[in-house]
């Protein structure tokens, strides 16, 4: 899938935010990826104990003034261990992606740009990680080198590419012909000058929009990861972690995995209604992000 631009005129332009802002789902998308990102980022500082420390003390307490949601199966303090755990569900997929756009984006931004058989070759090469499942790509990465962070990292980073591929492939093609990229052509600047000058600044809005939804697909497969136990690795707080944990004590401390499974909800929630929001003031029709995939 990619995402056209229609240029608006310079008399109707509106600042961005205030677009999303004017509608109700993307009011909702970034309150939620507001308020999540900012108990991530204060969250561990109004942490009250260690969230790694074991206490001797029964185990699966239920909520207390001590312990605002109880501990877990080895008395760990929940509260603690929830505010601490958004750093890892959301840093892992964040560097995945960058390094996604660094290396799979810059090699399809002039790939396409350049055409011919480089540009055939890159995108044959694309379309043959795309045949394979996202899942069972991380699955063997992570089984091979083992659920390090820089495994994860290059996992979910390698699963991107074919998809960040398309999207900016096919942004470059629209506007290879425009006016101003001829005009570079004219002046003799080098093919990286031209897309990384001229063609990057005017795709912005399909690639950003593209790197938010790419953000939610890795926090997801992370999780989904920690859940297998193949993600990160205890005693880490980590929320994807604390489900997987919770799930022999489920009933006696239902807190420990509905409290952060919510976390990551809001968070994945909030990030992909502020992407539809953006591309819907792009293209005029709902729903266009929610056609996204890996």
């Amino acid at each position: 899938m990619s995402l056209v631009l229609a240029e608006r005129p310079i008399a109707d332009r509106v600042p961005m935010w205030r677009l999303v802002l004017a509608a109700r789902d993307g009011r909702v998308g970034v309150a939620l990826t507001g308020a999540s990102l900012l108990l991530i980022l204060v969250g561990p500082m109004l942490a009250p104990f260690d969230p790694t420390a074991v206490n001797l003390a029964p185990s699966n307490q239920p909520p207390s003034m001590v312990h605002l949601l109880g501990t877990d199966h080895l008395g760990r303090d929940v509260f603690s261990r929830f505010l601490w755990g958004g750093q890892s569900i959301l840093m892992i997929p964040l560097m995945a992606v960058v390094l996604t756009y660094l290396t799979a984006g810059l090699l399809s931004l002039v790939a396409a740009y350049k055409g011919g058989w480089f540009d055939l070759v890159v995108s044959r090469f694309f379309e043959l990680l795309m045949s394979l499942p996202a899942l069972l790509k991380i699955l063997i990465l992570v089984a091979a080198f083992g659920p390090s962070t820089p495994v994860l990292v290059a996992a979910i980073a390698l699963t991107n590419a074919p998809g960040a591929s398309r999207v900016i492939r096919g942004a470059v093609l629209g506007e290879t012909q425009a006016d101003y990229v001829q005009a570079a052509q004219a002046r003799g600047e080098a093919a990286l000058s031209v897309v990384t000058r001229e063609i990057l600044p005017n795709i912005l809005g399909p690639v950003s929009v593209d790197f938010a939804l790419r953000i939610t697909w890795g926090i997801i497969a992370l999780s989904t990861l920690s859940f297998l136990g193949l993600g990160v690795q205890p005693p880490q707080a980590d929320w994807g972690l604390m489900i997987q944990e919770a799930r022999s004590s489920l009933q006696k401390a239902p807190l420990v995995a509905i409290v952060p499974a919510i976390a990551i909800a809001s968070l994945s929630i909030g990030l992909n209604l502020t992407a539809d929001a953006v591309v819907r003031q792009f293209t005029g029709r709902t729903g266009a992000a929610s056609g996204h995939g890996a």
